[in-house]
């Protein structure tokens, strides 16, 4: 899994974490520790997960000093227990003291996302509905927590405004005050970007024959009925994928799952995830 993060992007993303935390300025390890003192710290799982976020965790400790071997014991989108060794890192513990707590935060919040993300596609096994994550994600962390859904068995819905067309609720608004079909709207989306998917969000059934209508490759039922998904799922028959969306939570999201849709998105996957209780235990 880790092969799918950009190397270029970890380390951007690492060093700025180091900066704000001013980790080569700690003025408590540079003026108590010996910079020949060597060490190793183990990552140590309190508490049982998915794991994901250790190729960043290891460029922190790299990026303070070369001399630092990151060790990784247990894949990335894998499930461990609690107790288990998940990763170990040797050099200078001045080093290690210093990319401590950056390191942790990142495999700590990777990882709550990606447990939650295992959690909900679990809930929904033997249904055809995939796990699709949202845009509702960390300002400048996006790329890295939509890593860390893919780790946990989820699906990348659209990384961004340029990837996919979607027409929501205040979109229908400004296309129904300037007189124009969705039909045309999606028609204008098309012509400005050729090959773009195109989805429509609707609230309830009697959207959904207009949508049809503008030809997308999704639909979006925002916050609708169970009865009201399965009805849209028997008339749509497959002109259109369906997404299930809003306030999607891992009680219920089997029964969404239940009622035929494709598609079930959850910003929950890393707007709530909690972070997981993992800790570095410093050895000699």
């Amino acid at each position: 899994m880790s092969a799918e993060l950009d190397p270029g992007l970890v380390e951007r993303l690492a060093r700025a974490a180091l900066e704000e935390d001013r980790a080569f300025d700690d003025v408590t390890t540079l003026a108590t520790v010996d910079p020949g003192l060597e060490g190793r710290a183990a990552f140590l799982a309190k508490e049982a997960g998915v794991l994901a976020g250790m190729p960043v965790a290891a460029a922190c400790f790299r990026l303070v000093d070369s001399r630092c071997r990151f060790d990784q014991l247990v894949g990335e989108g894998e499930r461990f227990d609690r107790g288990a060794v998940l990763a170990s890192v040797t050099g200078p513990v001045r080093a290690l003291l210093q990319a401590e707590r950056v390191a942790l935060n990142f495999v700590q919040r990777l990882s709550g996302t990606a447990t939650l993300t295992r959690a909900f596609v679990d809930a929904v096994a033997g249904t055809k509905a995939v796990i699709l994550d949202t845009r509702k994600t960390t300002p400048g962390l996006r790329d890295l927590e939509k890593y860390a859904v893919r780790c946990g068995g989820g699906t990348n819905h659209r990384r961004d405004l340029a990837a996919m067309a979607m027409v929501k609720d205040n979109h229908r608004e400004a296309i129904r005050r300037e007189g124009r079909t969705l039909a045309e709207a999606a028609a204008a989306i098309r012509a400005l970007r050729p090959g773009v998917a195109v989805e429509i969000e609707i609230d309830g059934l009697d959207q959904l024959d207009e949508a049809l209508a503008a030809r997308p490759e999704w639909i979006l039922l925002d916050n609708m009925p169970l009865e009201a998904m399965a009805e849209a799922v028997r008339r749509v028959a497959g002109r259109a994928k369906l997404e299930a969306s809003g306030g999607v939570r891992l009680e219920t999201v089997r029964a969404i799952a239940r009622t035929g849709v494709d598609a079930i998105s959850a910003g929950a996957l890393t707007h709530s995830a909690r972070a997981l209780d993992i800790s570095l235990e410093l050895e000699f």
